[in-house]
């Protein structure tokens, strides 16, 4: 069906930089949403980011929010997640995830991990 693929985690600093990319392989949705979910040890998985294929709009947690951006490439059938002055508070592993008619998120990626330290 589909195929998610994170990459681009990592240890960094707080204050740093980094991108995550999430590859999507084998069928495609029309109407499809991908967001970024997170998930630290010993805590509830929480939402990071979404993106509407179809319109473009993105949605962001507050926490992230103003330091995350969402964004796609269509050629590559990839989504992004640019992450920005990086807290340790954001440490998790950060899960790709689709959802083929833009609502219940069906597929997972493996999951990636991003570690912050101070």
């Amino acid at each position: 069906q589909v195929q998610l693929v994170e990459s681009g985690g990592g240890l960094v600093q707080a204050g740093d930089s980094l991108r995550l990319s999430c590859l999507a392989s084998g069928r495609t949705f029309s109407n499809k949403a991908m967001g970024w979910f997170r998930q630290a040890p010993g805590k509830e998985r929480e939402f990071v980011a979404a993106l509407s294929w179809s319109s473009g709009n993105t949605y962001y947690a507050d926490s992230v929010k103003g330091r995350f951006t969402i964004f796609r490439d269509n050629v590559k059938n990839t989504v992004y997640l640019q992450m920005t002055s990086l807290k340790p508070e954001d440490t998790a592993i950060y899960y790709c995830s689709l959802a083929p008619m833009g609502t219940r998120y069906d597929y997972w990626g493996q999951g990636t991990q991003v570690t912050v330290s101070s």
